[in-house]
Order: structure tokens, then sequence, then C-alpha cells
């Protein structure tokens, strides 16, 4: 897909994986509508327009896609379901609310972005949905059993959705990175990159390699790690 023009939600786009994507999209020329609880602070853009909302609620996600397209035009041609929270500790000794706010943003708020685009992409007969998952979408890990189990989800449904829009010309790809510096968990990112780990940059780049692939060409599943972990 050429870039140039073309309309991309962005989810979580405040900070991290969802800002660096943004900067990356608009570098290519795309029109981006960043959705999220906080604006970005420090992105100005003449073909960047932020729009409050919480994907948790099906209702605001609605709201969020008509005003998208109300003032950027009513072709949507990428969305990057990137918005995602992790609680990590062990299942017995886990709150039943962080489980369920995981649940309610990672899955539920993915499918309710994915519902909301996927009529207009399927009319236009062209769009590419990116779902950010992870590793843990791949392999268990103790202590982190709930956000696993979520990016589990993330990863089954990506790979059925990709089946089942293939014949409507809607791309879908399943980005599942390793360990990214990010403000992820409540960590805050080092002044230094630490070079045991990916940048948010480096996951914004593999999206805008997906976007660009030749139409005839799905990228399906992407795995990403740091070449030399600690």
């Amino acid at each position: 897909m050429d870039l140039r023009g073309k309309v991309a939600i962005i989810t979580g786009v405040s900070k991290g994986i969802g800002l660096a994507t943004a900067e990356a999209l608009l570098a290519r020329g795309a029109v981006v509508a960043g959705w999220g609880r906080s604006a970005p602070e420090g992105l100005s853009h003449e073909r960047f327009q932020f729009f409050e909302c919480d994907i948790r609620n099906e209702l605001a996600v609605q709201e969020a896609f008509i005003n998208t397209q109300r003032e950027l035009g009513q072709e949507i041609h990428v969305l990057v379901n990137n918005a995602g929270i992790g609680h990590f500790g062990p299942v017995d000794g886990f709150s039943s609310e962080d489980w369920h706010a995981m649940f309610d943003t990672n899955v539920h708020g993915l499918f309710y972005c994915t519902k909301a685009a996927l009529p207009q992409m399927k009319k236009q007969r062209e769009g590419h949905i990116i779902n950010v998952a992870s590793l843990a979408g791949t392999a268990g890990t103790a202590n982190l059993a709930g956000y696993c189990a979520t990016k589990y989800a993330v990863r089954g449904f990506s790979d059925a959705l990709f089946k089942e829009v293939r014949p409507d010309g809607v791309r879908v790809t399943c980005l599942m990175p390793g360990s990214v510096e990010t403000n992820f968990n409540g960590a805050t990112p080092g002044q230094q990159p630490d070079p045991h780990k990916m940048q948010p940059e480096d996951i914004a780049a593999a999206i805008v390699h997906a976007l660009e692939a030749p139409q005839t060409v799905l990228l399906s599943e992407i795995q990403m790690r740091p070449t030399q972990p600690k």
C-alpha cells in the first residue's frame, strides 16, 4: 500500500509504540487519526488529529469512528490496534479487577475497534488491520498468565480474521514483539537506549514494512526479538 494520503487509525497513540507508529506513518505521507485516553505530548502535524477514546467502551469507539470519518473522510485504510496494558503476578494472588482490565483493553477493545472499521474497509475492498500482540502470545511465562492469555486471544483472533476478510481485499497482520523499551507496566525508559531491548521505532518500522508490502503479499504474522537479549 502506498501510504500517501491514506487514513490510518492508531489506538494507544499517546506514547510508546503508538506514538512512534504515528510519527512513522506521518513521515510516509499518511493522514493519522490518533485514538487514546490522552493526547500525545509534542506531536503537532497538519495530517495528525487526536480523538479522545477509551477503547474499553464500545459506544466510545463507535463515536470516535464516526468523528474520524466526519473529520478525515469516509475512507479508512489502516487500523493499528496497539492499545494494551499488562498487569503481572501469580494467579492465586492476582486481582480479578486487573484481569478484567487487561481483557477489556487488550481483547474486547481490539474487537470493538476492528468491528467498527471493517464494514468501511470491505466496502472499499482495501484495508489493512495491524494487531499488536506479543511474544507472550506464543509461549507462557510464569507470573504473566493473564497477560499471556490476552495475547494468545489476540493471536487467535488475528489468525481467524485474516482468513475471514481476505476475500474482501482486507489484510490482517499480527505483530508479536518481544522486549520493547516503553512505559509499559509503569517502567520508565532510560535516557540511553537499552541495547538489550528493541525501541518503539523498531516496531513502527515493522508496521510500515507490513503496510507497504505489495498488494499481492500478506505478512500474516511477524515475530520480533532483540538480537542479543540479557
